[in-house]
């Protein structure tokens, strides 16, 4: 662990601009809580559990969960503390840190802009907080577009540097109509880094930046028994819940799902199209699965027709030289990948939600699944047992010199 870290070389910390509120806003995106072994991310308004107004979302370490209340800044002054409510994720896949929700109310009269949390129901003479902005406010300004679709992806670690797959997945679901894709990186190969660059300064990806190795140990794996480490994928499931609130107010619809993977309509052309008509027939549900289908990377198309020559410098994999799909073992648990209302959904976990309003669909095959490539899952399987899916065929005519841009652009073509 990392505990001994002085708490200034972590933050960065920019003056508050009301005199009143003296201290620190934190611009970093894990911030240390104060004599405590936990870690703040953000904090929102949420006013859809009655009595309470806000949610703050951290990683807590599971053993010391203490009391803690809520303190705000007030546009004029630091309000008193208010009890706060400590929700644990059911999911923690035996990790000691756990995905943590804390809620609170704000004082009456306060007009609350930033929180933070305390250890003690009184704050001490003198203390220094770092506070949280409270995001998701109501402004009287002119409301903001709202968008139709956000794709949240986590979460980048290591020299992953698939840069070819990736950009043929961010291209590909830009023709479906993703109006935004949300990533959060803790490090990359130095070609897919040059590629975020390039994404977020046109404003179609927005990169969070996600340092959780300086703070913990984190795991490369999903099972603390066979992983070991601090907690489940560098942050995973945190990070899920915090795009969630992210694209809360300024997104229709979220999607879920792996830097690989494609949610992909089978009926319709666009995202669109696909939500209009689920939503005309299931009105009350906020959460819709999407089954997931391993593409193996190893079994090749065989005529060589997207053996691009342009694309054999670039590193990564060329999805649409692989079109052989798996059928899923239904004798035991297939996951899902999910697109969700967000305003319905409290909490969520990788491949199901865990608390949301509303109902829940699992989406029919013929209408959407998931393109995932990746290594084969079912080993044993035989080309011929396998299922011819050229899907993405349908939209090479414009994937392939959309693709080519970006990859020109960063110089990496032949």
């Amino acid at each position: 662990m990392v505990f001994g870290l002085m708490l200034e070389d972590l933050l960065l910390t920019k003056p508050m601009p009301s005199a009143s509120c003296p201290s620190s806003v934190s611009e970093q995106s894990i911030t240390p809580l104060k004599n405590t072994k936990h870690l703040l991310i953000s904090a929102y308004m949420d006013q859809r559990v009655k009595g309470l107004d806000i949610r703050l979302i951290g990683m807590f370490w599971r053993d010391s969960i203490q009391e803690l209340h809520c303190i705000f800044c007030c546009a004029g002054y630091n309000s008193e503390t208010t009890p706060t409510k400590i929700l644990q994720h059911t999911d923690n896949f035996g990790f000691p840190f756990v995905t943590t929700d804390v809620m609170c109310q704000i004082p009456k009269n306060c007009n609350a802009t930033h929180v933070t949390l305390l250890t003690q129901p009184r704050p001490e003479n003198g203390t220094e907080y770092i506070w949280l902005p409270i995001r998701n406010k109501e402004t009287s300004g002119g409301e903001e577009k709202k968008m139709n679709f956000t794709v949240c992806i986590s979460n980048l670690f290591g020299d992953y540097n698939n840069v070819l797959q990736f950009a043929q997945t961010i291209e590909m679901y830009r023709l479906l109509g993703v109006n935004r894709v949300v990533i959060y990186n803790t490090s990359c190969g130095s070609d897919l880094d040059h590629l975020l660059q390039s994404y977020q300064q046109e404003g179609f990806v927005k990169v969070v930046p996600w340092p959780i190795d300086k703070h913990m140990n984190p795991s490369r794996g999903w099972l603390f028994s066979e992983h070991g480490g601090d907690i489940h994928y560098f942050g995973q499931l945190t990070t899920l819940n915090e795009c969630i609130y992210r694209s809360m107010e300024h997104s229709r619809y979220v999607l879920l799902n792996d830097i690989d993977e494609i949610i992909m309509p089978y009926k319709q052309d666009n995202l669109n199209s696909l939500m209009d008509g689920l939503q005309k027939q299931h009105p009350d549900v906020g959460v819709f699965l999407i089954e997931n289908h391993i593409f193996p990377k190893h079994h090749f198309e065989p005529s060589g027709r997207f053996h691009l020559p342009q694309w054999s410098r670039v590193p990564g994999v060329n999805i649409l030289e692989h079109v052989y799909r798996e059928d899923p073992d239904r004798n035991i648990y297939h996951p899902h990948k999910m697109i969700v209302q967000p305003k319905m959904v409290e909490q969520t976990s990788v491949h199901s939600v865990l608390k949301f309003f509303g109902q829940q669909y699992k989406v029919p095959l013929d209408v959407c699944r998931l393109i995932h490539v990746r290594v084969a899952l079912r080993n044993s399987l035989k080309l011929e047992e396998l299922n011819m899916d050229k899907r993405l065929w349908d939209f090479q005519e414009k994937l392939i010199p959309n693709v080519d841009k970006v990859l020109k652009k960063l110089q990496l073509l032949k």
